[in-house]
């Protein structure tokens, strides 16, 4: 058997886990014909079918699974290797895959990578924005952003940005119309608007008042997946909305939104970029985590 080559190794290993040709080749740089092309020629030289192939997906088959198993930790520990020397060549290089909700992207970009452009121009930051929590190891992320109670155990957390309240939200016109709710109980008789979470189920609004918390499961005839569209839906007058304060600053300053129940916002919590904690930390991450650490 001819031994593959590195890159052959590192383009299956990213056909495996993006599970896709497509988005394979986008992040190799590469077209998606001469990257099949590429994984056929490397499964006649092993003897052996490594990918599963559909007409929508690609998947590992068992002996691809078995050789993506043990090519992760071997290459991470590759690059591990490469990254160690950066240090000589008088600045950082490199490029750090983050994975975050739109609000923690939208923190990262006003307010980080400014720094990291100003301080570590080398380094190149890949974002990835999307609302579900994901295993970002396996996913192929270096660091990700999480409320600091969410973040697994196994985890090491660099909190970041102050913290983070929820609060309700309406328009002035809804209010003028419906009247403000003295208490969480009284939202029972106005229109909220649902908040559906990534695992599908609706998000339920926490309240807390000198030490008495609460919980209401909040009603209404608009149900959304986004707090952008969440706080324009309440700028239209579409009922009282529960979001991050971040969302929604830039309306409650310009007048588009009053806070209610102001008295019964929980504690803030705060906001953490988490990475894993069993593995050398490559030079591109480290430097993303010192602008981080520099802002605080």
């Amino acid at each position: 058997m001819t031994r593959p080559s590195l890159n052959d190794l590192t383009a299956f290993m990213t056909v495996a886990t993006r599970r896709s040709f497509r988005r394979a080749a986008d992040e190799l740089g590469t077209a998606p014909s001469t990257l099949s092309h590429a994984m056929r020629a490397l499964e006649e030289r092993m003897g052996v079918r490594l990918l599963n192939r559909t007409t929508r997906s690609v998947s590992p088959t068992e002996a691809g699974f078995e050789l993506l198993n043990r090519l992760q930790p071997a290459l991470a520990t590759l690059d591990e290797a490469l990254d160690s020397i950066a240090i000589f060549r008088g600045s950082v290089a490199g490029t750090v895959r983050i994975n975050a909700p739109r609000l923690g992207a939208s923190l990262l970009v006003r307010d980080v990578l400014p720094e990291m452009a100003e301080r570590f121009p080398g380094v190149v930051v890949d974002l990835v924005a999307e609302g579900k929590l994901i295993d970002i190891v396996s996913a192929g992320f270096d660091a990700g952003v999480r409320l600091v109670d969410s973040v697994p155990k196994d985890m090491i957390a660099v909190p970041f940005a102050g913290a983070v309240s929820f609060i309700c939200v309406a328009s002035p016109a809804y209010l003028e119309r419906f009247g403000e709710p003295a208490t969480p109980d009284e939202l029972e008789r106005h229109r909220c608007i649902g908040h559906r979470v990534p695992n599908g189920k609706l998000y339920r609004w926490e309240f807390e008042r000198a030490g008495q918390a609460l919980t209401i499961e909040a009603a209404g005839s608009v149900i959304l997946d986004d707090e952008e569209l969440m706080v324009d839906a309440a700028i239209k007058g579409l009922g009282i909305a529960y979001v991050a304060s971040l969302a929604a600053e830039a309306a409650l300053a310009e007048g588009h939104l009053r806070q209610v129940l102001t008295a019964w916002t929980p504690a803030p919590e705060k906001i953490a970029i988490y990475y894993p904690g069993h593995r050398a930390v490559p030079p591109a991450l480290r430097a993303f985590l010192d602008a981080v650490k520099a802002l605080r």
